[in-house]
Parts: structure tokens; C-alpha cells; sequence
């Protein structure tokens, strides 16, 4: 059977890396969906966690550094109520505690200490989210595991420096048209320059709970790749889409049942996005690649609203 030209960009079974095993509450161990060793352009890793209950180990992960900016990002799986986390966890950033209990993404800049998570409740499963631009693994290649070590690239954990200014537990609500039945629209900001000062990537997340109405058209961004990832919400079985739809890439008609992470080069044209069923509420995650602002990642680009 041949392969279409496009479907070289489209991941549609994760690799679990060796020497990561899970935890128990984990869903095995983090499933990746994008990196070097999967799609070679993309230049960036990304990885999906389902934790059910408190992990144990429990502080988990360990302290670390790593050479690369990263995103953590922790969502809630109720579709009806995107902004509730169903738990409480504690992580360490830059030696501070910051305490996390909506839905939220964390910008950790390259050299910034970090890890040390205490889960405190859950109530019910979430997914846990880590994508690091610049670096396409295998896994996010760490720096060095550490108590107290900070990299070059962060300010240090002298108590001066209020972390929390790199963490977004309340979204924007900017892109897209204001009502699209089937489909959770504007979208839910959650992470971009505007919310936190520097920060080079635009961090998009959708709900979709039944057929849309409207498909999202063609389109083509003109200056900045883009991650787009569909994210089943069954934690019992996290590679089933729950939903079948149609992703062109190109001039290739792509059709997907399971979770899968599609990475776009700048000035391939997409879409349509046309979903045929929606069996449970699903996610859609995408990432601009080097835009800080919707407005930034739109610049120039071509939108057939036809």
C-alpha cells in the first residue's frame, strides 16, 4: 500500500522510551508523540502523561534541569468544565512552590530547577502535557538531575524572583469564531507572550464533544510551523480518539480514529479539518512555533473561509 507524501508529518502511535518506566496512577509510562526520531523536521518532542491516581513514587518526578524551554501543561478532562483540574499538585519552579488546582500551563525556561511534584488529591484523571520546541529528543534530553543546581538560562531560586509570573491557570478566550456548535469556540489561550513576557510560542486548546457544524477550512501559515495534536479524553484507553476525522495535509485526504500529533512546516497548506462522528469529548492542542501571539502566527497567512 502506498503512503501518502504528507503522512511522514502525522504520528499516529507514540513510542514509549526505554529506560522511563511509569509510576503507579500513571497510565504507563509518558507516550511521546513527537520527535526527532518520528517526524526529523520537527525539531521539537512532545509527550502525553494520563495520570488516574496520586503516582508513587509521590514527590514524582525528581529534581531537574534541562538545556531546553519546555512546557508543562496540566488539563482537566471534564469538557463541561475545562477549567477544573480534578486535583491538587505542588510543583517545585525555580525552588518555589507553586500550587496548581485549574487547568494550567508553566513556561520553564532553559536552566530553571524544576520537578519535585506532590500530588495532594484527585478526584478524577487528568492529562498531563510536556512539549519542548528546540529539542526533538529522544525524550528532552535533560541537563542534570539536581537538588539546587540552576543553569545559565534562569534567574536563581534566591527568593527574589516570583516564579509565578511563568504560570497560566486562567486562559484567554481570542481565537476563533464565537460560536460553532459541537465545539468549544473561542478556544482557551494558555500560553502565549501576552501572558507571560518573552515567551516565543502560542499554546491553543479546544474541546470538541460532538460533530462540529462547521469543519475548520484550509489554511496555510506563512512564518512559523505549527504542532497540532487530537487527544482522546479516555483515560482507560488514551490512544482511542473516540471520535473518526478527516485532516487533509497537502493534497492528502488523512482520516484518524486514534490520538495522534500532526506537525505542520510553514507554508504547507491544511485542512479542511472535517470530524464524521464524535463517540466521547475529545481535545484539540496546537502550538504556533515561534509566536508569541495569535496575531503573530496569523501574520500573512492564508484562511479559505468560503
Amino acid at each position: 500500500m502506498s503512503v501518502s507524501e504528507f503522512e511522514r508529518f502525522a504520528v499516529r502511535r507514540p513510542f514509549r522510551e526505554a529506560g522511563r518506566p511509569g509510576a503507579a496512577g500513571r497510565r504507563a509510562s509518558p507516550l511521546v508523540f513527537l520527535s526527532n526520531g518520528q517526524v526529523p523536521e520537527a525539531n521539537a518532542y512532545v509527550d502525553l502523561t494520563w495520570v488516574y491516581g496520586i503516582p508513587e513514587p509521590n514527590p514524582n518526578p525528581p529534581r531537574q534541569v534541562l538545556d531546553h524551554d519546555q512546557f508543562l501543561i496540566y488539563i482537566g478532562m471534564d469538557h463541561r468544565r475545562p477549567q477544573v483540574l480534578g486535583g491538587t499538585v505542588e510543583l517545585e519552579l525555580g525552588g518555589q512552590p507553586i500550587v496548581l488546582n485549574t487547568t494550567t500551563a508553566v513556561y520553564v525556561p532553559r536552566g530553571t530547577l524544576y520537578g519535585q511534584a506532590v500530588w495532594k488529591e484527585l478526584h478524577h484523571p487528568l492529562l498531563q502535557v510536556t512539549i519542548v520546541p528546540g529539542s526533538g529528543g529522544p525524550h528532552v534530553r535533560p541537563g542534570r538531575e539536581a537538588v539546587g543546581a540552576v543553569g545559565d538560562g534562569a534567574p536563581s531560586p534566591t527568593g527574589e524572583f516570583d516564579y509565578e509570573q511563568y504560570v497560566v491557570r486562567s486562559p484567554l478566550r481570542e481565537a476563533g469564531p464565537d460560536y460553532v456548535e459541537g465545539r468549544q469556540n473561542p478556544t482557551m489561550t494558555y500560553m502565549s507572550g501576552k501572558q507571560v513576557p518573552g515567551v516565543k510560542n502560542y499554546l491553543e486548546i479546544g474541546w470538541i464533544w460532538d460533530v462540529p457544524t462547521r469543519p475548520i477550512p484550509r489554511m496555510r501559515h506563512a512564518n512559523h510551523d505549527e504542532i497540532v495534536l487530537h487527544i482522546g479524553g479516555d483515560s482507560e484507553r488514551p490512544e482511542d480518539l473516540g471520535a473518526t476525522m478527516r485532516f487533509d495535509l497537502g493534497d492528502d485526504l488523512l482520516e484518524f480514529d486514534t490520538t495522534h500529533c500532526v506537525f505542520i512546516p510553514r507554508e504547507l497548506v491544511h485542512g479542511p479539518l472535517i470530524w464524521k462522528e464524535v463517540r466521547r469529548p475529545m481535545i484539540e492542542l496546537a502550538v504556533m512555533l515561534g509566536a508569541g501571539t495569535w496575531a503573530e502566527g496569523w501574520e500573512g497567512s492564508f484562511f479559505d473561509e468560503s
